[in-house]
């Protein structure tokens, strides 16, 4: 016998107790705790589902714990389950610890069955209330329970309203919904060929089940795979006393925020329907009023929820997202947490609840989550542009940007579109957390229902997608792929603008703009840059790229690919030429070229960069690459260059590699054509002595690539060096520079003590560290990665976010040997990895001087880097 327990009533728990109770849960338990109005329940632990999951059955002793606890509901409430006189009808709703909104599933008026409608009748005296309530829970019942389709219930609600000639479901009448009833349950038996069941014990079962088993339906794994939510035990399930917003005018339901989760002002934020439940208002079955229209109409009620609202913000010192209902007069509150908001709001919310004390410095850097950073580095409307088109359609602007893209009306084709690289905007009549996975394929998306707590705006606004919800003026017809505007009718990838800022709509492509950033931005990465230790360079090549870089705080160039600038202009001619040389004296011809090229490329870069390090990569990729490929092109190479088309084709079969990525690359080009290094290091030092006779400072890096044995970067360091001493020499000026290698080749780092006696730097390639470490191609191993990530072999895509304790550990080998050799090594890492957060805290961990990334990915790599510091400290 187990003496876990199972079961919590309210009263027993408190928001300490998350990872058991559920983010839900444990809020309802510290609202209770609070002297919050919220309508008494229990919760079944999230270890409850974890068990039920792994043996299939519900564990021991959840029986007796259960039976107890509606025993203590019903003498809170004096009311029973199935009774005929004070039936107790309840909420069963899902809450993980961590927030997914509308992933998992809820089932509302359970207990109400043939028997307890009348008992509801004559206890409210609400007929219409009555058939209401029990047509809604055998639609939601049916729907999550018992597997019918949410559809076949709307084609009858539909039915009825059209043969009444109304519109909205408010208007039909206690016997128009008794008939949806029996309708309804036609449809259950038609679909299940199973009777609707009328014990209330059987619902609650079937419904707890129903619970554990919504954690791991689709649309919930998809939304914790794009969130990285790892390592939960499944949901806890809240088991609630019903309170109706459908009781008529004086009863209604809705959702506010303490701050508007858009932009992160100061005030309050929400919508409201009277007479409706809450699906109402998150389903965006029915477009809801503002928050503040309330005031006008239930003066009492809205002061009451003001109050609640700023007692809750005060006392989790963040921004709440509460669900609320009124039942005749009363309020109610069924729901707070802490709010989804976007990048926008966080950092403005973060700021000014330092200005009002509320949390220190320290809270507001850990409260943005660094990637949600993108989000603000996202496109507006060229506002030049908009004033020479006009809007087709306003909605409400649900989420922030602005979205160019082909129309699709269907989540699986927005995916499709997507993978072959199509810029897409999703509309639909509204979303459904089934349409995830488009949504999060989508630029934009666009809904002809739904308010701003739509399921569309709140899962648009946590993805940073550009959305328009409760576009009343578009009628989309999803089947026929068509989208009517008045008189204007636009197909499937016809192109559409959103501007998510305003609710706009435009037909075609309008013109987009970077970004500003904020005062607010400003405030909180001075912040951060007081914590953090990591220094954060940029990857980047052009003097454009440098100038963005250090608009975003760069303090260096962590890698400048020298072999991008040779795609440029003219002097992919000479590179071929280079190539296809025969000679030593020819190839030194074209190289002289190139030369002059070079030289102003770095002068650039160094201008720029103003005296902060720039870590410039020797050529990098096989020679190959430089060649064309289509036949057209060599033979006009072959005129161009005056040499035979056999010529060309001779020279590519020559260069051509089984597997390039290991092949004739990085310093092994140098080391068997040293006058490419010789060019390339002349250029580097020449540039350096134009800055310095100029009174620019410069700090060049010069990076040996794809070393693996430190035979190899000596032969190359040596060319490095005679080279630096021929240009001092001959222009009398003197500069300071450092030769160092990546680490990227396993050998590499198993050796790096050995390298370390020759090198001044490392930095990390972790590109090719993970291709090498792993095994896998970066190129090919997509068509399988996924599926390895889905299995858990990986936690997450290793091209993506470091793989810590294989590639990870080859680095901390690699800082480890070379830092025994020269203790103040200089460490830093250039892959894509630079400006992931996760792989930044690694980075801080293992002791990296800096992190390089790309320029957009600056300020997320300074706040993940911040954050690192502050939770060693914690």
């Amino acid at each position: 016998m187990t003496n876990k327990k199972y079961v919590y009533f309210f009263s027993e728990g408190d928001k300490s107790m998350k990872d058991l109770l559920g983010g839900k849960g444990a809020n309802l338990a510290e609202m209770t705790r609070l002297g919050v109005p919220v309508p008494p329940g229990f919760t079944i632990t999230t270890e409850t589902c974890a068990e039920f999951h792994k043996t299939k059955k519900w564990p021991e002793g959840l029986d007796k714990e259960l039976e107890k606890n509606i025993e203590m509901l019903e003498k809170a409430m004096d009311a029973r389950f199935g009774d005929k006189i004070k039936p107790l009808l309840v909420s069963v709703r899902s809450g993980a610890a961590a927030s997914m909104p509308g992933m998992m599933d809820t089932v509302l008026n359970l207990g109400i069955n043939d028997e307890t409608v009348q008992a509801i009748i004559r206890k409210s005296g609400n007929e219409r209330f009555a058939w209401d309530s029990y047509r809604r829970f055998i639609q939601m019942f049916g729907d999550v329970d018992m597997g019918v389709e949410h559809k076949l219930f709307e084609e009858v609600l539909d039915k009825a309203k059209e043969n009444k000639g109304v519109k909205y479901d408010t208007e039909l009448d206690a016997s128009d919904l008794k008939k949806v009833v029996t309708e309804y349950k036609q449809v259950v038996k038609k679909a299940t060929g199973k009777d609707f069941p009328q014990d209330p014990r059987e619902q609650l079962r079937l419904s707890i089940n129903a619970i554990f088993n919504s954690w791991n339906n689709e649309r919930a794994i998809t939304y914790r795979k794009l969130n990285n939510i790892t390592g939960l035990l499944g949901t806890a399930v809240n088991i609630q006393t019903m309170v109706f917003g459908n009781m008529g005018p004086t009863s209604g339901t809705g959702v506010c925020f303490s701050r508007n989760p858009s932009t992160g002002e100061n005030h309050f934020y929400g919508e409201f329907l009277m007479n409706a439940q809450g699906e109402d208002v998150v389903a965006g079955i029915r477009t809801p009023l503002p928050i503040s229209e309330l005031k006008k109409t239930m003066h009492k009620q809205y002061a009451e929820l003001v109050a609640i609202k700023d007692k809750l913000e005060k006392h989790y010192k963040d921004m709440q997202d509460m669900e609320f209902t009124i039942q005749e007069e009363k309020l109610y509150m069924l729901q707070t947490r802490n709010g989804k908001r976007t990048a926008h709001a966080a950092v403005r919310i973060a700021v000014e609840m330092v200005k009002e004390e509320l949390i220190d410095e320290k809270t507001a850097i850990l409260r943005v989550a660094p990637e949600q950073l993108d989000q603000l580095l996202h496109k507006t409307i060229d506002p030049a542009a908009k004033k020479k088109v006009k809007a087709i359609a306003k909605g409400l602007p649900a989420s922030p940007g602005a979205a160019v893209g082909k129309i699709v009306f269907h989540a699986e084709h927005a995916v499709e579109m997507a993978e072959k690289g199509e810029k897409v905007v999703l509309v639909r009549t509204e979303t459904s957390p089934e349409d995830i996975k488009g949504m999060h394929s989508a630029v934009g998306i666009l809904t002809a229902r739904g308010g701003m707590t739509s399921h569309a705006a709140v899962v648009a606004r946590g993805m940073g997608k550009a959305c328009v919800a409760g576009c009343s003026e578009i009628k989309v017809e999803e089947d026929a792929k068509k989208l009517t505007v008045g008189s204007l009718i636009l197909k499937e990838n016809d192109y559409i603008t959103l501007d998510g800022s305003t609710g706009e709509v435009f037909h075609g492509q309008v013109g987009l703009m970077n970004p500003s950033l904020s005062g607010d931005f400003g405030t909180l990465m001075e912040w951060a840059d007081k914590h953090r230790k990591l220094k954060v360079r940029t990857n980047g090549d052009t003097p454009t790229d440098a100038k963005v870089a250090r608009g975003f705080g760069a303090e260096g160039i962590g890698l400048c690919r020298t072999e991008h600038m040779f795609f440029e202009g003219d002097r992919i001619k000479a590179v071929r030429e280079m190539i296809l040389s025969d000679s030593l004296e020819v190839r030194k011809k074209a190289l002289a070229k190139l030369l002059p090229m070079q030289r102003e490329d770095f002068t650039g870069l160094f201008t720029e960069m103003k005296g902060l390090p720039v870590t410039i990569r020797l050529l990098d990729p096989p020679l190959h690459e430089f060649l064309p490929h289509e036949e057209e092109d060599k033979k006009e190479l072959a005129k161009e260059l005056k040499v035979t088309l056999e010529r060309v084709n001779a020279k590519c079969e020559e260069l051509h590699e089984f597997n390039p990525m290991l092949g004739h690359r990085g310093c092994r080009l140098g080391i068997i054509f040293p006058e490419i290094t010789e060019m390339q290091a002349r250029a580097i030092f020449e540039a350096a002595v134009a800055c310095e006779k100029k009174g620019i400072e410069v700090e060049p890096e010069v990076m040996v690539p794809l070393v693996g044995h430190v035979k190899e970067l000596r032969l190359q360091k040596d060319i490095i060096v005679k080279v630096a001493d021929d240009v001092m020499k001959e222009s009398g000026k003197k500069i300071k520079y450092t030769v160092g290698t990546m680490i990227e080749v396993p050998r590499a780092a198993l050796t790096a003590d050995e390298i370390a006696s020759e090198a001044e730097f490392f930095s990390f390639g972790t590109n090719d560290l993970t291709q090498m470490g792993l095994g896998l191609s970066r190129d090919d191993s997509g068509k399988f990665l996924p599926a390895y990530v889905d299995l858990g072999i990986y936690e997450r895509d290793p091209f993506q976010a470091l793989d810590q304790s294989g590639v990870g550990e080859l680095m901390k080998i690699a800082i480890k040997k070379g830092r025994h050799v020269k203790e103040k090594l200089k460490c830093g890492i250039c892959g894509e990895h630079g400006g992931e957060p996760s792989s930044v805290e690694f980075c801080h961990r293992i002791g990296l001087n800096y992190v390089s990334c790309s320029p957009y990915r600056i300020p997320i790599a300074r706040l993940a880097a911040a954050q690192a510091v502050l939770r060693d400290k914690e």
